[in-house]
């Protein structure tokens, strides 16, 4: 079987941070065997546990798991979230993340456990960085904790969450799982995260890693990005011909049943690759709002003051990542449902899919013809514009006259009795 091996110490916390995280190597050797999807095979079904279960990717993976017929454990914070599980028929158990002695209790008995905690913040409470230390933590302490407490349970197998932002900038050359990293602040995290589990992968044990795209679909980030469309706002970084590698949440859940069979190592979760103009576009277009015109940054595209102001927490976002997960579809046979990017993608989530959706009503689609209401909405705005200036200036008259307000003075106004009414008194008489 393939797995990775660092070369050195795992991890050194005191070390600058290009000395932190060795390269690492693809080699073949000993390690735990393959538990895929038993209940489909008919050999079994599997006893999975799920930290993270309530969130985007640990609900799709619970309700994946549980339609293939394997029994699920979702740790939940609260008995609120224990409910929403049980309703979708898994088991629940309230804990905290970092209560190692409930998760030893959990794991017990379990074939395999996937690690989904994060909570990335949403919007523009991105651009703070004390908002990102929760998710932090998760990655690295509580990683580390879910990882002692499955080696204490003597599970054999780990799925950790993780993102493919980790990859440096590469342009247009295609990413695979041996391309080079840039560890910055950001990513930092999500290295020490991916660490823990490869220090917990040998002899029998297994560790999976899957670096998922940026999800896009039924999900909150998905919603605020589509109302920052609708606003006028932009909705990405970097350039507009860079690339982007995308995954929808459609599947997320199916990605997670297959690394139950995958061998140990880093996998690529997602569709293919778009360009930002393309995936801005497409955002545009389930906004109600197509980019018929693209600037020199790109409608949608955050110009140069925004990128500085938001730092280096939101870099990973403006690189070039053009990531195959090629890797991931030959070692278990997984392919995306939703294998290329369209508008079709927001069909969850967009208010008015039947009149904007450019499959079903050609009529929006704006290859055929101008969408016209940002057109008209964008003339309105102009012609107050101007008249504001005119009025300050005063080369503009009042918005009517006595002869416009006079509804009979209209009916008469083209008639030449009522011409020779406006004959001035003292020009005599009229004839």
């Amino acid at each position: 079987m393939t797995r990775l091996q660092i070369r050195g110490p795992v991890w050194q916390k005191g070390l600058p941070l290009r000395f932190r995280y060795q390269r690492l190597e693809r080699r073949t050797g000993p390690g735990g065997g393959s538990v895929g999807d038993r209940a489909d095979k008919g050999i079994r079904a599997l006893k999975v546990a799920i930290t993270g279960a309530t969130g985007v990717i640990g609900t799709a993976a619970v309700r994946a798991l549980l339609a293939a017929g394997h029994q699920v454990v979702g740790l939940a914070r609260t008995s609120t979230k224990a409910a929403e599980l049980e309703r979708l028929g898994a088991a629940a158990v309230v804990a905290g993340l970092f209560d190692r002695d409930r998760l030893v209790a959990m794991f017990e008995g379990c074939d395999a456990v996937c690690n989904f905690a994060t909570q990335v913040p949403i919007g523009l409470a991105g651009i703070r960085p004390r908002n990102w230390q929760k998710n932090d933590r998760l990655r690295t302490d509580g990683v580390a904790t879910v990882v002692g407490a499955a080696r204490a349970a003597g599970v054999r197998r780990l799925v950790q969450e993780s993102v493919s932002l980790l990859y440096a900038d590469q342009g247009d050359a295609v990413i695979t799982e041996s391309s080079p990293l840039a560890i910055t602040r950001a990513t930092e995290p999500a290295a020490v995260g991916e660490s823990h589990v490869q220090a917990y992968q040998s002899g029998p044990r297994t560790g999976v890693v899957l670096r998922f795209g940026m999800i896009i679909g039924d999900d909150p980030l998905t919603r605020w990005r589509l109302q920052a469309a609708r606003n006028g706002r932009p909705v990405a970084i970097g350039s507009p011909w860079s690339w982007t590698h995308p995954v929808h949440t459609d599947d997320l859940g199916p990605a997670v049943l297959a690394a139950l069979s995958a061998p140990s190592g880093v996998y690529n979760v997602g569709a293919a690759p778009v360009r930002r103009a393309d995936l801005v576009h497409g955002f545009q277009i389930a906004a109600g709002h197509p980019a018929h015109r693209m600037g020199r940054r790109g409608t949608g595209f955050a110009g140069p003051v925004a990128r500085r102001l938001v730092g280096v927490r939101l870099e990973p976002l403006a690189r070039s990542l053009r990531v195959s997960s090629e890797h991931f579809t030959c070692q278990t046979g997984w392919t995306p449902r939703r294998a290329g990017f369209d508008a079709s993608w927001f069909d969850a989530v967009r208010p008015e899919r039947s009149v904007t959706d450019p499959e079903t009503h050609p009529e929006t689609d704006p290859d055929r013809q101008p969408a016209p209401a940002p057109a008209h909405r964008a003339a309105r705005q102009e012609a107050a514009r101007r008249r504001r200036l005119a009025e300050v200036f005063g080369e503009v008259l009042p918005s009517t006259t006595g002869d416009e307000r006079d509804q009979g003075a209209r009916e008469e106004a083209g008639r030449d009795a009522w011409l020779r009414s406006q004959v001035p008194p003292h020009h005599g008489p009229s004839r």
